[in-house]
């Protein structure tokens, strides 16, 4: 038996089979759990979150806005027919118009500042609000954030700003739901390629970058931050909330390039 067995979820955002969430969803399922998922509305996006929900007979698949609270309400009502209760669950949403992105951040737009904040943060609030309701003896919410919220990474840009306000989200909506037993949590992964990342300028260099830098030498994979997030959303963690996990292979510590500085003198970089 697994340490999920007989524990029933909801993941929100899975896009495709790169994607970070669905990394931990596999290692959820692998513990025992019961996963259900949701997928942005439209017959394409429900196809491509299928193609991966079919074939682990997943119960739960629905459309979900999270731009519109009576989408995120009645994603979480559908869930609650099915399973009931819940355990856990996972928040793995992030959005901002790709003019915005790619500009600097002094020259992002009003109504891109608020449509990015809308969805990669509020959306948290939103989701957290509803997932509670259906977690009577508590349970386990997850986000995803990155380093780019904490400092400034080139090419990040306005997510940085966004991921920022969810870091603190993370820690105030843990505080509101402490007394309800919810814990409320996030795992800073380093680069991982996924449709999110494709977005992000300089996205290889930066993982080139984690591999000189980082005190591992390396980047990590998915299966590492696949682990982390099952971790945290287990009994395993239950004394832990409002944290900020990286999963980066240390090279959030690092205040200097380190080792890389005698790699680039002896010609290696």
């Amino acid at each position: 038996m697994g340490i999920f067995s007989g524990k029933k979820g909801l993941v929100l955002g899975v896009a495709n089979d790169y994607s970070i969430a669905w990394a931990i969803s596999q290692k959820l399922i692998e513990e025992g759990a019961e996963v259900g998922f949701t997928h942005l509305p439209g017959e394409k996006m429900e196809r491509r979150v299928r193609k991966l929900t079919d074939p682990i007979g997943a119960k739960v698949l629905v459309p979900c806005d999270v731009q519109k609270d009576e989408d995120v309400a009645s994603a979480f009502d559908k869930t609650a027919e099915a399973f009931g209760s819940l355990d856990f669950v996972l928040h793995s949403i992030a959005f901002a118009p790709i003019a915005d992105i790619k500009c600097p951040f002094v020259e992002s737009s009003r109504d891109g500042f608020k449509t990015a904040m809308d969805i990669s943060v509020y959306s948290l609030v939103a989701v957290s609000r509803n997932a509670a309701r259906f977690m009577p003896e508590g349970g386990s919410i997850l986000t995803l954030t990155y380093l780019g919220g904490e400092r400034v990474v080139s090419g990040y840009n306005m997510m940085g700003v966004c991921k920022a306000a969810l870091d603190a989200s993370v820690k105030y909506l843990a505080y509101d739901l402490g007394p309800k037993k919810i814990r409320v949590n996030a795992v800073s992964a380093g680069p991982v390629k996924t449709l999110a990342a494709s977005a992000v300028g300089d996205a290889d260099a930066l993982a080139g970058l984690y591999e000189a830098v980082s005190p591992m030498q390396r980047n990590i994979d998915r299966a590492e931050v696949g682990s982390a997030g099952m971790f945290l959303l287990s009994d395993l963690a239950s004394g832990i909330t409002g944290e900020i996990l990286h999963v980066d292979c240390g090279y959030n510590v690092m205040g200097s390039p380190g080792r890389a500085i005698e790699a680039s003198k002896a010609g290696k970089l």
